[in-house]
């Protein structure tokens, strides 16, 4: 007796667990619930700006709870390529994040984060491609990259709730932007035929100014020269003209020592070397100085 007494009251102790477990959960704070009653949701448990977390009770085997994260939620969306507007093809590879802001809108639409994430996904690729496909490669890479994930971010806001995805989009970012592997080599090749074409005029533009630094100096070098031989022809003749005119006055003042001056400058230049051979008459003028001295131009 006291033995099927004991499994009554195990019986009935079992029982009032799983009712207990079926009527009583618990939220986190992380987590906001619906109740949904026979596949209708009918109420919220601590949603957005709403403390409701903690121990709750619902209708056992009747109502069942769903839960989903209050907090920020990131998704990483596959590698997209989008054609610019410039006709230049890139390789995007975005993020977004966003909460879940009307759960009873989340759920209706959505029903799970796994069909979320996938539906998420396809509206932020949709609204990339419309949005980078109005700008060029070079605004997306660098220039205007900034404005365009905004601009983006309102698209994808405004997409979500039009569809009623009751999420809040928070933000949509670019993590990469680059070039389909089967366009790089093209794109290495035309960078570096553009360095080259760059380096071959700079070259240029260096040659250029090399040769007329080299004919101002030799433009330079010409007229110092020429500069130089006038004042050297000049001080020349004004030495020569000096010296003639200093001869002449000494010539003036005694004539025959003059002749006799030049008689032995005739001499050393015709007999300096000696190796001069002269046929002339014994008695020539040419040889007075030898037969009568300095005297002998006297008369």
């Amino acid at each position: 007796m006291n033995t099927r007494r004991l499994w009554i009251y195990l019986l009935v102790a079992v029982g009032a667990l799983v009712l207990l477990s079926q009527t009583l959960y618990v939220v986190d704070q992380r987590e906001q619930a619906i109740v949904v009653r026979l596949g209708n949701p009918v109420r919220v448990v601590n949603p957005p700006g709403v403390s409701g977390a903690g121990l709750n009770a619902k209708v056992p085997f009747v109502e069942s709870v769903i839960k989903f994260d209050r907090r920020n939620i990131a998704l990483e969306s596959q590698q997209e390529e989008i054609l610019t507007a410039d006709r230049q093809r890139l390789v995007v590879d975005a993020f977004v994040r966003y909460r879940i802001s009307d759960p009873l809108a989340f759920y209706r639409t959505l029903r799970d984060e796994r069909t979320a994430t996938d539906r998420i996904e396809r509206l932020v690729n949709s609204s990339l491609r419309q949005v980078l496909g109005s700008a060029t490669q070079a605004e997306i890479i660098a220039g205007r990259r900034g404005e365009l994930m905004q601009l983006a971010r309102q698209d994808v806001a405004r997409r979500a709730q039009v569809s009623r995805l009751g999420i809040e989009v928070i933000d949509v970012r670019i993590r990469r932007a680059d070039f389909p592997e089967t366009n790089e080599a093209a794109v290495y090749r035309r960078m570096q035929t553009d360095r080259q074409q760059e380096a071959a005029r700079i070259r240029a533009v260096g040659e250029q100014q090399k040769r007329e630094i080299i004919a101002s100096a030799d433009r330079e070098v010409t007229i110092t020269l020429a500069q130089a031989q006038e004042l050297g022809e000049t001080t020349r003749g004004e030495g020569d003209a000096l010296r003639t005119r200093i001869f002449a006055q000494a010539y003036g003042k005694d004539p025959a020592f003059a002749a006799f001056y030049r008689s032995m400058q005739a001499y050393e230049a015709s007999l300096g070397q000696g190796e001069t051979t002269m046929v002339l008459s014994p008695d020539s003028a040419f040889f007075r100085y030898f037969e009568q001295g300095p005297s002998g131009g006297r008369r």
